[in-house]
């Protein structure tokens, strides 16, 4: 006898993603911030197996079936999986040719006692957008203006707000960032046109935010010394040939983003330039890497830049905080974010494929009346995945496929979804104490995330400016009636 498939009741569609809640949120407390490395992962691919069961036995799915829709899953992830390896790549050539070290030098040179605060967050958004990591930004940098605000005079809550600010701006609009990269690919569309889309909500939300930190550091009266930053300037000068011939490179790639070259040959490009500007520009930094000195330089350079592609190195200098800027993972360093990316493929392709992601997506909708209220209900969910499961990765891919059809079937781009994801989820991890990012960047800046939380205006602004946005219907993209027509025979299928 043929069993007949079932579609999912509401309870059977909401167990899985409260019993992944659950197990995140006891991950979370045994592994803190060690979850990404590997246990993460694997809550997905029990929350999988469980979805699968209740597939399989509840609702009559044949298991090839729901292995049809992990495998077609997991294939629309493939793009920003290419991505994420080029990216890592291209951050190992880019610190080793001195690009990156040139860009936190110039970024520094903005620091003025007068207007810290602004210069404080400037200069975390410069490091950040230039390395895609807030993480790195706040462990290196944003540790050495800490301790300069304070003898400034400025509170450690506000110096880590303008600290934090600029960081996560950087990380939201740098095409390095994980978090940049993870949101369009749960959205369905692509790294640029996300990036393009954002700076209708992330540009007003950064310059309001700085309007605010200028009005306090020119009403503080505080006066001091920057030396701790005008030594992180010398050790860099001292280490690297800095250059502006340096910034060919990232201009090159700008120009081809501009030139509409899509974002694997672009950044695959910029990679192997970045190759090329460390063995004319950093012969000191090539024979560090490689250390082989009985050796030509061709051979020490071609070992060099093959090291800084594919695996984890470093450079070596007298201060400590460069020390840990100067570190990259090449495409080795990507691997767990991919490993995270597929195993959350696995379960959002079980989902989608039993239908239990359509029937709590038809239970948001039903609550939905127009596009402003679309967008705020996806903020808010991104706002809870971030309480309930403590990871922005979480709070990004989960809702992403939540509601990618929802937006389809209203017309709206997919640029619209992933603006919105990355405005809300991205942002607003910072805020909560028990995060992973909450708690890392207080253990880090050693000031607790209910004292500074406060004063991260740009993680504060963000979420209401893209809510803000939807209601007033401003910088939305539409599908055209043609595309909309193809869509609605797509559903209908």
């Amino acid at each position: 006898m043929v069993k007949i498939r079932k579609d999912p009741s509401l309870l059977e569609a909401m167990f899985p993603i409260l019993f992944l809640i659950v197990l995140l949120v006891i991950n979370i407390w045994i592994f803190g911030t060690d979850g990404l490395s590997g246990s993460n992962q694997m809550v997905l691919v029990i929350s999988s197996a469980l979805a699968a069961l209740i597939a399989v036995f509840r609702l009559n799915i044949r298991w090839e079936t729901l292995q049809d829709g992990i495998v077609k899953s997991i294939s629309s992830a493939m793009s920003s999986i290419l991505i994420l390896l080029l990216i890592g790549s291209l951050a190992g050539t880019w610190m080793i040719s001195g690009i990156v070290p040139a860009m936190i030098y110039y970024g520094l040179q903005v620091l003025n006692p007068t207007i810290f605060l602004i210069a404080a967050c400037i200069v975390s958004a410069v490091v950040s957008i230039s390395t895609g990591s807030s993480w790195t930004t706040v462990a290196t940098v944003g540790v050495a203006l800490l301790g300069i605000g304070k003898a400034l005079g400025f509170g450690e809550g506000i110096i880590a707000g303008a600290i934090l600010s600029g960081a996560y701006f950087g990380d939201k609009m740098s095409p390095l960032s994980d978090t940049t990269n993870l949101a369009p690919a749960m959205a369905g569309t692509d790294l640029f046109t996300h990036i393009k889309h954002m700076t209708k909500t992330t540009i007003p939300s950064i310059l309001i935010t700085l309007v605010i930190f200028g009005i306090i550091g020119f009403t503080s009266g505080a006066e001091g010394s920057v030396e701790q930053v005008k030594g992180i300037s010398s050790v860099i000068l001292e280490k690297f040939n800095i250059s502006g011939w340096l910034f060919i490179v990232p201009l090159v790639v700008i120009g081809l983003i501009v030139k509409k070259v899509p974002a694997v040959p672009a950044l695959l490009a910029g990679a192997l330039l970045g190759g090329v500007f460390a063995i004319i520009f950093q012969p000191q930094i090539i024979y560090s890497i490689a250390n082989e000195a009985g050796q030509g330089y061709a051979y020490n350079a071609f070992k060099a830049v093959m090291m800084s592609l594919y695996g984890q190195v470093s450079v070596s200098t007298s201060n400590d905080i460069v020390n840990e800027l100067l570190v990259t993972g090449g495409m080795s360093g990507m691997l767990n974010t991919i490993w995270l990316i597929i195993c959350a493929m696995i379960f959002g392709g079980i989902m989608e494929e039993s239908k239990m992601l359509a029937v709590l997506a038809e239970a948001v909708i039903r609550k939905v009346h127009s596009v402003g209220s679309l967008v705020a209900s996806t903020a808010a969910t991104c706002v809870f995945f971030n309480l309930t499961t403590s990871d922005q990765y979480l709070a990004i891919l989960v809702p992403g496929r939540m509601y990618a059809d929802i937006y389809r079937k209203r017309g709206l781009r997919p640029e619209n979804l992933s603006r919105t994801l990355e405005d809300s989820a991205t942002v607003t991890s910072v805020l909560i104490p028990w995060n992973t990012c909450g708690a890392t960047q207080a253990s880090v800046l050693g000031v607790a995330t209910l004292t500074y939380a406060p004063y991260c205006f740009f993680n504060i602004i963000s979420p209401f400016m893209t809510i803000m946005y939807g209601y007033f219907k401003l910088g939305i993209n539409y599908y055209s009636e043609e595309e909309m027509i193809e869509i609605r025979k797509e559903f209908l299928v």
